[in-house]
């Protein structure tokens, strides 16, 4: 079950997504519990506070979270001094980047330059978070030429500290699942062009089809099961437009076995968890890949690569 992505070695292919340990304060404890890979963040260049509380919201009949955090977080440099007194690493981990609040857009890749330049030594690979809906007009940065401006800014930046550094690293871009079929193409003829190393799909919805608890209404992004069938269709639609070239990470509604499956046959090399974490606790994560192992060997795969995006062959 382990494999080599973009240059990383992953001892699992079930990795914990961001949002969760947003200032990289309990590495050492979410390593501990079976994931392959963590990602730490949404970090931005200076400390902020986010969205006033309540700001999160369990919907338990519907087996989902709504989240208007607002990459509440205490900065790059704090997080930089946690991640450089880490001893050891058991996982590969992902620095999962942002802007701040108040940065206009036009400005935003300043931002990403800043995170990437502070954190470059400590992450394993970084992650261009574009794609939160509790960020003002964050979303804006996935379409247009914003998007190709940005990524030329951050792959510049990439490229400076790998020759400082002497050690490239791989960027992703986490995109959104509310997109048209025609707004993802674009997106992903942008990202493919740009030289990023992959993308993670998806982000929190701002859907809110057939939900049936009270908190429905909540504004935020929505996570969990509501989100797993659209997800799994935006990696089956970046597989098959990239002809499997660019690697995927895929995320929404993971609860089981098959559900991890289902995105990897969609096209999804690895897939990260989170709402699953919060309602079923630290062991679904050994059951998973215990249970992952077993589909893998029920239809004849001798390894997870042979399986990913075995829908489209």
């Amino acid at each position: 079950m382990s494999s080599r992505l973009f240059g990383v070695d992953f001892p699992s292919p079930i990795g914990l997504a961001a949002g969760l340990d947003k200032n990289a304060e309990a590495v050492k404890g979410f390593s501990s519990i079976g994931f392959g890979f963590m990602e730490v963040g949404t970090v931005t260049p200076l400390a902020q506070p986010g969205n006033p509380k309540p700001r999160l919201f369990r919907l338990p009949s519907d087996e989902a979270l709504i989240n208007r955090m607002g990459f509440n977080n205490l900065g790059a440099e704090e997080m930089a001094k946690r991640l450089a007194a880490l001893k050891f690493r058991p996982v590969p981990i992902g620095v999962n980047i942002g802007k701040n609040k108040a940065t206009p857009n036009e400005e935003a890749h300043l931002d990403y330059k800043k995170c990437i330049a502070a954190l470059y030594p400590y992450a394993d690979f970084f992650v261009v978070n574009i794609s939160s809906p509790n960020t003002p007009d964050l979303r804006n940065l996935q379409h247009g030429n914003e998007l190709a401006l940005l990524l030329e800014a951050v792959m510049a930046e990439m490229k400076s500290q790998a020759e400082h550094f002497g050690a490239e690293k791989a960027v992703l871009v986490k995109i959104a699942p509310d997109v048209s079929p025609q707004e993802l193409e674009y997106m992903v003829n942008t990202i493919a062009r740009s030289g990023v190393s992959g993308v993670i799909a998806t982000n929190t919805t701002l859907a809110r089809d057939g939900l049936s608890h009270a908190h429905a209404g909540e504004t935020g992004g929505l996570s969990g099961k509501p989100l797993q069938k659209k997800s799994t269709e935006i990696i089956s639609q970046i597989y098959m437009q990239t002809d499997g070239k660019l690697p995927i990470i895929g995320s929404g509604g993971i609860f089981t076995a098959e559900d991890a499956y289902e995105k990897i046959k969609a096209g999804a090399s690895l897939v990260e968890i989170y709402t699953a974490l919060i309602y079923e606790g630290p062991e679904i994560n050994r059951k998973l890949h215990r249970q992952l192992g077993e589909l893998l060997r029920k239809d004849g795969y001798r390894h997870i690569s042979e399986a990913v995006g075995a829908d489209h062959r």
